[in-house]
């Protein structure tokens, strides 16, 4: 997994290139501003991941997330971020991004929010996704739709995960996060909801 870290502060750039060496990542790059990223992406080739600082050098706001993206054919982009709002954050992903990382998160979280979105998979922290309107429909993402189907179906994640060609690990992420943003106690509270609610 090659994975870029674009920001302009040295300390948290270089420290979030330390929780993902010390993962499984192959090569972690690093930039300081967007040019620097679209410089790497077009010198190097498409990375797995880009990690952009939503307030670096060169962003420009979303303008920079869809610049990347465009650039980084085929590779995921995230936006990573200290302090922008929730609107940024829905508004990021509306946009595309694979993913809005709070700098607050843990090495830990980081790693497997890494590994979820090189798979291709959205990822947004719990306490963002939690204050999203429980009452529409579009709580869910399409993806945690298909997994809760799968559960009202009583279908393990095992197979879940074969109906839906992915990871069994990336299943289990989703049933994690559905159950959360239902506040279920478990797999079977979370069907009940969803069945409830008209979700499934």
């Amino acid at each position: 997994m090659r994975i870029l870290v674009a920001d302009d502060h040295d300390l948290v750039r270089d420290t979030i290139a330390a929780y993902l060496c010390n993962g499984d990542v192959e090569e972690v790059q690093s930039a300081a501003n967007l040019n620097e990223a679209m410089d790497l992406v077009h010198s190097s080739g498409t990375f797995d991941l880009v990690l952009l600082d939503y307030n670096m050098p060169g962003m420009n706001g979303l303008e920079g997330l869809t610049r990347m993206k465009k650039a980084n054919s085929g590779g995921s982009v995230a936006i990573l971020s200290g302090s922008a709002s929730r609107e940024v954050a829905d508004a990021a992903l509306r946009a595309g991004a694979q993913g809005f990382i709070p700098k607050t998160l843990s090495a830990k979280s980081l790693m497997s929010a890494a590994r979820f979105m090189a798979a291709g998979e959205v990822y947004a922290p719990v306490d963002f996704l939690q204050s999203q309107p429980r009452e529409t429909g579009s709580l869910l993402t399409k993806r945690e739709h298909d997994v809760l189907c799968g559960i009202c179906e009583g279908k393990s994640n095992k197979e879940i995960a074969r109906d839906l060609e992915l990871q069994e690990v990336t299943v289990k992420l989703h049933v994690k996060t559905l159950s959360r943003k239902l506040e279920a106690r478990n797999r079977t509270h979370a069907a009940m909801i969803g069945r409830n609610r008209g979700l499934v």
